[in-house]
Formats: C-alpha cells, structure tokens, sequence
C-alpha cells in the first residue's frame, strides 16, 4: 500500500458529524487508533489495516517530534502522520472515531497537543483517549483478572496493575530504551523498572500486588525485545517475565478494539474523552 492518496477535506470544523447528498447522515464513521510514540508512529483504520512509521530522530536532542512521551512539535506530528495514512489504498474520510493511546500521568496540555495533532490529520467527530498500558493489556488479549504489566519505550517506562482492563495502581518514569545507546546499562533500567513494582505497594493491598505478581508480568513495547533486559527483571523481582506476541504494536492493537467498539456505542453530542483509565 504505497500509492499516495489524497485525503478527504480538512477544512470541515473539526467534532462536526459529516453528511451525505441532501443533508442526509453520512455512512458508519470509520474507526482509526493512533499510537505516537517517541521513537515510532502507528496507525490502523478499519478495513485498511495498520501502518506504522518512524517519529523523527529519537536518539538526536534536535528534530524529535515527541519527547518523553509528549507531543513538542504538533505541525511536524501533524504532517508526518498525514504522510502515514496517504498511503493508505483507500482515502480515509473526514468523521472518523479516533481512539488514542496516551501515557499514563498525561497533563491536560498534553492531550490538548495530541487532539491539535488529530484534528488537523482526520477532521474527527470523535477523539477518545486509552492509557497505553491499558490498550496493550486488550491488545494483548490479557486484560481478563487481575495483571502486573509493563511498557518499556523509546523513551518512557510505564508499570501498572489493571484489574480486568481498568488500571488501578501505576509509575512512570522518563527513561527507556533509547538511553541504552547512551551508556545506560540494561540492568540500571531493570533496577528503575523494579522499584517501580515495589513502589506500587504504596497504592495497592500485600494481597493484590501478590496476586498480580503471581501470574507474572507482561512485557510491551521496544523493552520486551531487549533480552539481556527480560533476564533482568526476571532476576530481580523473582517472577516470571513473559512478553506479549506483538510487543511493539499491542497497544495499537487495543486502541484499534477501543475504536470499534466506540462506534458500537455512540457518544452523547460534544463528548470528545473517554473515562478508560
């Protein structure tokens, strides 16, 4: 799917229902889920697929376009993930239902940035946000009981407890993946992620993070294709450390269930957020 297409129109106010011939209601909106991570950007719509990118230089200080997981450049976001969806086959039309991942602890400014960026690509009826953590537990089908998780970026590291899909105790920390370039060891960012797990005793019951523990924990994102790095969490938090089938697209690929499932269940007029976390 290369071929470059042009989209529908942009200048449509953004929140507003599209419409057919006559004022009639345009068809069923279609489903999209964007991921913008520091170091790649993902894309699926439904009947297209998913596509997934590049997001700038991730391990330059210069020409990032998200840093720690926060949108810093909403133009250059905007274009490089129009420049995604053009090579979709089929042109994606303005209404679409967007469900975004988003990091945990995300600011309002934060998500303000991500909507500016959405808007301008899709001209959506809709935008509804998932913690990423959360998309990647549905992503990964193990969103059922209670389960200790861990997303390991670029550039942020996310540990959480979701009890059946919804997050009840979660840290965070902005460091990941792309500072082993930069002379960090993978056991330092073991030992970062491990007192992650130990500080979420502070929010839950002995009994739940045991419980959590007890199943083991899945590993996402660019983390879970470090080896060395699984070995070490292994060894220091003595569980078993399992990662997900798809690592790098699992949260991806729960927005894209998220989205199909808000267009069975329409929103009242004006909602524009989702309360998933």
């Amino acid at each position: 799917m290369t071929a470059p297409v042009n989209l529908s129109p942009r200048n449509r106010p953004a929140g507003r229902p599209t419409t057919g011939a006559g004022g009639r209601p345009a068809a069923t909106p279609t489903a999209v889920a964007v991921d913008l991570g520091s170091c790649t950007v993902g894309v699926w719509a439904s009947h297209r697929g998913t596509l997934t990118g590049p997001c700038g230089d991730a391990f330059s200080s210069a020409g990032r376009l998200v840093r720690r997981g926060r949108v810093v450049d909403v133009d250059g976001c905007a274009l490089l993930l129009d420049q995604l969806v053009r090579r979709y086959d089929e042109p994606l039309p303005a209404g679409a239902v967007v469900v975004a991942c988003r990091p945990l602890l995300a600011a309002e400014s934060d998500e303000a940035a991500m909507r500016r960026v959405l808007d301008t690509v899709f001209a959506p009826s809709r935008i509804l946000f998932v913690d990423a953590v959360r998309a990647a537990a549905i992503g990964s089908g193990a969103a059922a009981g209670t389960l200790l998780m861990a997303d390991i970026g670029a550039q942020v590291s996310e540990v959480a407890v979701l009890s059946h899909g919804r997050v009840v105790a979660a840290r965070r920390a902005n460091v990941g993946t792309m500072d082993l370039a930069h002379g960090t060891a993978a056991g330092l960012l073991g030992d970062v992620v491990a007192n992650q797990v130990r500080d979420l005793r502070r929010d839950l019951p002995a009994a739940d993070l045991a419980a959590a523990k007890a199943r083991g924990m899945l590993l996402v994102g660019d983390g879970a294709l470090q080896p060395d790095l699984t070995t070490a969490l292994s060894k220091l938090l003595r569980l078993r450390v399992h990662r997900a089938p798809t690592p790098r697209t699992a949260a991806l690929n729960g927005a894209a269930l998220a989205a199909m499932a808000a267009l069975r269940h329409p929103a009242p007029p004006r909602t524009r957020t989702w309360p998933v976390s």
